[in-house]
């Protein structure tokens, strides 16, 4: 019987050591971009690109977190308790045709078309991390506009103190609307809440996108705020409306749990949670914990904002 030897391999046909160890996260990222939304939960679409000018002066330097990370482990109840709900649920949510209601104690109340939005204020994206109250944390490159230059657009009244932030209500859409949650029930739809100088800090991003794409359901699409020295849950998502008020807004979560959220929710390590420590925190991809920082390490932006306040009382 005649055995044929197989033919030997060029050196330049061997596929380099990098490449071979580096193959499951290839093969993760494959399934991202292949999966429907919908299938077999976690794995998530790219996007439709989305352009934007980086402003490095308001950016991070350390490295993003992974986008497979960023779009499969959430906090978004709308969709449900669980960190891959939204992502194996947010094929329900419809962001568009999507409007903003941006009215209250302004000059020139308006409602705005998100893709409207869009074109009127320059994009920029951003690295920021965003730190969630259960102690991680991510670092995220979001794109949008400062949110000053949308209140700045209608022209707040001398009145306007706050900034309220409303979240879709729709049930069909949200399906975690019709569920309890850790044993009670949010007061929907969501809302938010800052007051008008927190709004208008540069910081404050309204965002339309992340990672170079067209913002994904299962992080707020089509638009959210982002403050990025405030725990995650002050950041509402899929917002239809923003009003502006003379008086502190209901908030959900202080609704729902006082003595656990308070309207600040500035990052601070020195107040626990009544559950656990706020001392530190994991960042996603990360194995140590580290020390969690004032403000979530935007101290020098904000601190002023907060002078002679006692911010163990203003939680």
């Amino acid at each position: 019987m005649l055995i044929r030897r197989a033919p030997r391999f060029t050196s330049n046909e061997i596929t380099d050591r990098k490449v071979y160890l580096s193959r499951r996260e290839w093969m993760i990222g494959a399934a991202a971009l292949t999966l429907l939304p919908g299938e077999c939960g976690a794995a998530t679409p790219q996007g439709e690109p989305l352009g934007a000018t980086r402003n490095d002066g308001l950016s991070l330097k350390e490295p993003p977190t992974k986008f497979e990370a960023a779009t499969t482990y959430n906090n978004f109840y709308e969709f449900g308790v669980n960190k891959d709900d939204p992502a194996r649920l947010a094929h329900t949510l419809k962001p568009r045709p999507w409007t903003v209601q941006v009215d209250g104690l302004v000059h020139k109340p308006k409602t705005f078309d998100v893709d409207e939005l869009s074109r009127l204020f320059p994009l920029e994206e951003r690295v920021y991390a965003l730190r969630c109250v259960e102690g991680w944390s991510m670092v995220i490159p979001w794109i949008g506009f400062p949110l000053a230059s949308l209140l700045k657009r209608v022209e707040p009244t001398g009145q306007a103190k706050y900034v309220e932030f409303t979240t879709l209500l729709d049930p069909k859409q949200f399906p975690g609307q019709r569920a309890s949650l850790f044993g009670f029930a949010l007061d929907w739809p969501y809302t938010e809440g800052l007051r008008l100088d927190e709004a208008l800090h540069p910081l404050t991003l309204l965002t339309v996108g992340m990672y170079g794409q067209v913002l994904s359901n299962q992080n707020g699409a089509p638009i959210r705020v982002v403050v990025p020295w405030k725990y995650g849950f002050k950041s509402a998502k899929s917002i239809v409306r923003i009003r502006l008020t003379s008086n502190e807004p209901p908030t959900a979560w202080n609704k729902a749990a006082p003595r656990e959220y308070g309207f600040y929710s500035n990052v601070n390590p020195a107040v626990d949670h009544p559950r656990w420590s706020q001392a530190t925190e994991r960042r996603i991809g990360e194995f140590r914990r580290r020390s969690t920082l004032p403000f979530n390490g935007y101290g020098d932006q904000v601190r002023h904002l907060y002078a002679g306040m006692d911010l163990k009382k203003y939680y």
